[in-house]
C-alpha cells in the first residue's frame, strides 16, 4: 500500500470511451469523505441509485480510494513479513527463518502423509502360510443311558510365524476372513434334508476363528469341504505359456502386468522407435500370438490366459470310535496378510486431522503479521506527512484524482483539445448534442410527472 493513501480502497472500473458522448468529470472528494458528481451526459436515466447511500447519492460517497498501481500488485504472504517491516526490526530474521524451516517441515509432512494413504488405499501385505485344522470329535455313542449319538466337525486355523505354529498374533486376521465361501457336503444318504451346509463372507458381518457342525448320527462317513479363497485384490490362475514366460503360476492382474513389464526390460524387447510398443520373443509369441504388442492392449489380451482360482477340495473321515478328537491332519496355503503397520498408520492419520493446535498457532500467527502490517502502514503515512506535509498532501490529492478519474471512466479525457473550438467542430458532436437533449427533455417530463 502507499505511503500517501489512506488503507482501504476500492477495485476501480475499467475506462471505457465514448466516440459519442462526453464523459463526466466527478468533484474532488471532500474532506468529510463525501462527494457529490455531475450528472454524466452519457449515463442513463434509469441507472439504479447505489445501495451504499440515499436516493441522490453517488456510488463513490462512503469510499476511500487508492492508486490503482498499489491495487494490482499481489498480496504477500499471510505469514510472511514485507521487506520493510523486516528491515524495520532486525530480530524479524529469526522468524523469517522459523517461516522457512516451518515451509520445509510442511512439505516432507505433506509428502509422507501422501505416501501414508497411498498406503493404507493399498495396504501393503507380506505372505504367510496359514495352517487348517480339520478334525471331528462324538460323544454319547455308545451310551445306554438313552442319550442320542453325536458328532461336531470343526475347522480352525493359525497363522504361521515365520513357520512356527505358536498362540494366535493380534494383529494377524481373523480366520474367516480368508474364505469368500466355505460349503461342506455330508452324506446325503445319511442327512437327505440338509446335506450340504454354506458360508458366504459377504452374508456374514461378523468375523470367526472357526466353524464348527454338529449333526446327530452313528454311522462314520467322509464329509468334502470346499474352501474358496478370499483374496484383496483377486487372483488368478496363470495358463501354461503365460506360466513358462513369467514363472509365476497364481497372482494378482497387477502383479501380472508388472511381471510382464520386467520381462519386457530385461529383454530389451521395447521399440526403440515406440516406447508404447513392445516386441515379442518366441516365448510371449505363444501368449500373444503376433510380432509387436501395444502395452496399452496387453492387459486385455492377457484376459484369456487368466483364469479363477478352483476351491481347495479337502476330504475328511468323520470317525466315531478311537481317539477323541479324531483327526491330526493339517493343510497349509499361502495367504497374504496385511503389513502389521497398517493400524498404526491409519491411527497416526487420524490424529493428524484432529489435532488443531498447530492450526490455532497459524491463526494467531496470521492475525499479528495483519496487525503488524496494519501499524506499519499508518507508521508510512504519519512518516511521510512529518518529513513533507505541503509534499504530502499535493501526492495525496493527486492520487486520488488519477483513481476517481479511472473509476469514474475520465482518464483517457484530453482537456488541452477541450479547450479548442475545433473540438465541437468534429461529426460526432450534433449526434451527441441531439442525444443530451432527448435525454434532457425525458429526464425532465418524468421528474415533472412524479408527486
Amino acid at each position: 500500500m502507499s505511503e500517501t493513501q489512506p488503507p482501504s480502497m476500492v477495485q476501480p472500473t475499467q475506462p471505457r470511451p465514448s466516440t459519442q458522448t462526453t464523459t463526466p468529470t466527478p468533484r474532488a472528494p471532500s474532506p468529510a469523505g463525501g462527494s457529490n458528481t455531475k450528472k454524466g451526459h452519457g449515463k442513463h436515466p434509469n441507472k439504479p441509485q447505489s445501495s451504499s447511500g440515499t436516493g441522490g447519492g453517488t456510488p463513490f460517497k462512503t469510499m476511500e480510494l487508492a492508486p490503482a498501481s498499489r491495487r494490482k500488485k499481489r498480496k504477500t504472504s499471510e505469514k510472511k513479513l514485507p521487506e520493510k517491516v523486516a528491515a524495520l526490526s532486525p530480530e524479524s530474521a529469526l522468524y523469517t527463518q522459523l517461516v522457512e524451516l516451518e515451509a520445509k517441515v510442511d512439505s516432507a509432512l505433506g509428502r509422507k502423509k501422501t505416501e501414508i494413504e497411498e498406503s493404507v488405499k493399498k495396504p501393503c501385505s507380506v505372505q504367510k502360510t496359514l495352517r487348517i485344522y480339520v478334525f471331528n470329535t462324538f460323544a454319547n455313542q455308545l451310551d445306554e443311558n438313552g442319550d442320542a449319538p453325536t458328532w461336531t466337525l470343526k475347522i480352525t486355523g493359525t497363522v504361521l510365524d515365520d513357520g512356527v505354529d505358536s498362540n494366535r498374533c493380534i494383529s494377524n486376521p481373523k480366520f474367516s476372513s480368508f474364505f469368500k465361501k466355505i460349503t461342506i457336503y455330508l452324506d446325503q444318504t445319511l442327512y437327505p434334508d440338509n446335506h450340504v451346509i454354506l458360508w458366504e463372507n459377504s452374508r456374514s458381518p461378523v468375523l470367526h476363528e472357526g466353524f464348527e457342525v454338529k449333526r446327530k448320527g452313528d454311522k462314520e462317513f467322509t464329509a468334502i469341504i470346499r474352501l474358496e479363497m478370499n483374496y484383496v485384490p483377486e487372483k488368478f490362475k496363470l495358463s501354461a505359456a503365460l506360466t513358462q514366460a513369467l514363472g509365476i503360476e497364481v497372482e494378482s492382474r497387477a502383479r501380472i502386468m508388472t511381471a510382464l513389464w520386467h520381462y519386457v526390460k530385461v529383454k530389451k524387447l521395447q521399440d526403440p522407435n515406440d516406447p508404447a510398443v513392445f516386441t515379442c520373443d518366441s516365448t510371449l509369441r505363444k501368449v500373444f500370438g503376433e510380432e509387436k504388442v501395444k502395452f496399452a492392449v496387453a492387459s486385455q489380451k492377457l484376459t484369456q490366459h487368466l483364469s479363477p482360482l478352483q476351491p481347495i477340495h479337502l476330504e475328511h473321515k468323520i470317525k466315531l470310535s478311537g481317539n477323541n478328537p479324531s483327526g491330526n491332519i493339517c493343510y497349509d496355503v499361502l495367504v497374504d496378510v496385511p503389513f502389521p503397520l497398517e493400524k498404526d498408520m491409519s491411527g497416526f492419520l487420524e490424529k493428524m486431522e484432529k489435532c488443531r493446535e498447530i492450526d490455532d498457532y497459524d491463526s494467531s500467527i496470521v492475525a499479528a503479521i495483519k496487525k503488524i502490517n496494519e501499524h506499519h502502514q499508518r507508521r508510512a503515512f504519519f512518516l511521510g506527512f512529518s518529513k513533507s506535509p505541503a509534499e504530502f498532501i499535493n501526492t495525496l490529492i493527486a492520487s486520488q484524482d488519477r483513481d476517481l478519474k479511472v473509476i469514474a471512466g475520465d482518464a483517457i479525457r484530453n482537456v488541452e483539445k477541450e479547450h479548442r473550438s475545433q473540438f465541437y467542430n468534429q461529426p460526432w458532436v450534433e449526434d451527441a448534442v441531439m442525444r443530451y437533449l432527448n435525454r434532457k427533455s425525458g429526464a425532465g417530463g418524468d421528474a415533472a410527472g412524479t408527486t
